[in-house]
């Protein structure tokens, strides 16, 4: 089988909740990984928390977008966390904090994806 076809099978079958659970399994896997690194490996670390922040980012776009399904509530509070993992990368890229507490969120959220995805 080719890679394409497998890509266009993988597409079709994988609904936008498991897309955002794999991409926040990918991202959360460079944070552990740059966790680990020595602190002089600043690419490493710092590619990390920059795809980190940038899921975040695009997650904190669509949820500031009216037509977005989700509820006022729940949009209000990605768009906080996004904020706060905004200002914590900072933190960590000058040293002042660790990456555990954006590995923590990641994995809440992830969690979040996989509860949704059983109950459905």
């Amino acid at each position: 089988m080719s890679l394409q076809a497998y890509t266009a099978a993988a597409t079709r079958a994988e609904t936008p909740r498991d897309l955002e659970y794999r991409l926040f399994g990918q991202v959360t896997r460079a944070l552990v990984h740059a966790s680990t690194v020595d602190a002089t490996d600043i690419a490493t670390r710092i590619d990390a928390l920059d795809w980190n922040r940038r899921l975040w980012s695009v997650l904190a776009n669509d949820c500031s977008d009216p037509g977005n399904v989700l509820g006022q509530s729940m949009r209000a509070q990605i768009i906080s966390l996004s904020l706060f993992v905004n200002r914590h990368s900072s933190a960590v890229m000058r040293g002042e904090e660790g990456f555990q507490d954006l590995i923590d969120i990641n994995r809440m959220m992830m969690q979040g994806l996989s509860g949704s995805q059983q109950a459905a």
